[in-house]
């Protein structure tokens, strides 16, 4: 692994937000708006947080309406696996109930 990927994603999930939202997604795909009521912080906050996410390889979007929705990237590098597999499964990103972003 390149030392520069190595350094992005360490600095990602250096932040108790960015590991929480790493632990609501571990259940799945979960819509921007859960996040906001889960982290007690703005959507733009939020949006920060996911965006170094996201350019650290860790986690993908898709567009759906006018919502976005996140889930972890099916490809990971074995650094990223294994923090991935040492971070508990959170069952607190409970507005999107079947699939439906609530804020819709």
């Amino acid at each position: 692994m390149e030392i520069e990927v190595m350094e992005k994603q360490l600095k990602a999930v250096a932040d108790l937000n960015r590991l929480k939202i790493l632990a609501c997604l571990k259940k799945g795909e979960v819509c921007v708006c859960d996040f906001t009521s889960v982290l007690n912080i703005s959507q733009p906050a939020v949006s920060q947080h996911l965006r170094k996410l996201k350019e650290a390889g860790i986690i993908a979007e898709r567009k759906v309406g006018t919502w976005k929705h996140y889930r972890i990237h099916e490809e990971q590098t074995e650094l990223m696996h294994n923090i991935l597999a040492s971070i508990e499964e959170q069952p607190t990103c409970d507005c999107n109930i079947g699939g439906i972003c609530m804020e819709e």
